[in-house]
């Protein structure tokens, strides 16, 4: 059999960059980022994917300035909206399938609880309408595909709250963070194993019977922003961090009272059932994975 090769796009990003080590065991990986081919001319992405000839290309390049994108709406545009109806074109002439990845943004956020992947979408900001079209896109022009929904990503690379938090309890006293949005801080490394599980099923098995679509990927578990960032906090100190504050000393505010451009959900929870049945996962508590990527930046 073959070698397989994977393009992979976004190779800097937190998810990029975990998964330029997840996937490599399963084949070549042929892993570019912004400097290698802008994904905002889709002309250029045409010509990589020709070039490349991939069995697999995942995607987890994007547009997330969530906040700047309200106004650099084209850029957004480009790369979240076109670009991956143009990787499913070009995957579908080589007979290649896509995975690509997307956001709890598609969701209004108001509903009580969990998020399904049949709830209605509705994104309330330029990045949300741009990664739903994203995905339409990809679903128009190839059944091949897979989309993961995540929400809240935090890695060991590349900036993330997590790390804004770490900075600013070194320098202040007292923080003041949102209470009343709710999610799971789900890691970079877990989405890039899942991921790869899913690959190499998909690499092993062929597109016969595989089940491709939407799927929710999170880690397990909810917080509000203002108890994740008591635990980043409270665990740092554990790990002997000198820092300012305290986990006492975070106060909650509620969104309200920290406009920002964007309008962000109020409820980002996914419910994982669907992915965990389709592929046999287990997926750990949002606090492993935190702790986790502590122990490597700290």
């Amino acid at each position: 059999m073959s070698l397989n090769r994977i393009l992979l796009t976004g190779k800097n990003g937190q998810v990029g960059f975990e998964l330029q080590r997840a996937l490599a065991p399963l084949g070549e990986v042929v892993a570019v980022g912004t400097a290698d081919c802008d994904l905002a001319d889709a002309d250029a992405v045409r010509a990589l994917v020709q070039r490349v000839r991939p069995q697999l290309i995942v995607n987890p390049a994007a547009y997330t300035a969530v906040d700047k994108a309200e106004s650099d709406i084209d850029l957004a545009h480009a790369v979240n909206a076109i670009a991956p109806g143009v990787l499913g074109e070009e995957a579908a002439k080589l007979g290649a399938a896509v995975i690509h990845f997307s956001t709890d943004y598609v969701y209004e956020g108001n509903k009580d609880g969990r998020y399904v992947e049949t709830d209605a979408t509705e994104p309330c900001s330029v990045y949300g309408r741009t990664k739903l079209e994203g995905e339409r896109a990809l679903q128009a022009a190839t059944p091949d595909h897979v989309v993961f929904r995540t929400s809240w990503v935090v890695g060991a690379h590349g900036n993330n709250f997590a790390k804004t938090m770490l900075r600013l309890a070194a320098d202040r006293e007292e923080l003041s963070v949102v209470a009343d949005q709710f999610g799971a801080p789900t890691s970079a490394a877990l989405i890039a194993d899942v991921t790869t599980h899913v690959a190499r099923q998909l690499l092993r098995e062929g597109k016969n019977g595989f089940p491709f679509g939407t799927y929710h990927l999170a880690a397990d578990g909810e917080t509000s922003w203002h108890a994740y960032a008591q635990f980043v906090i409270g665990e740092a100190i554990r790990m002997g961090q000198p820092l300012q504050a305290s986990p006492q000393s975070v106060l909650p505010i509620p969104a309200s009272a920290y406009p920002t451009p964007a309008v962000r959900p109020q409820n980002s929870r996914l419910d994982t059932t669907r992915l965990r049945q389709a592929f046999g996962l287990h997926l750990p508590h949002w606090q492993d994975g935190v702790r986790h990527i502590l122990q490597q930046i700290l």
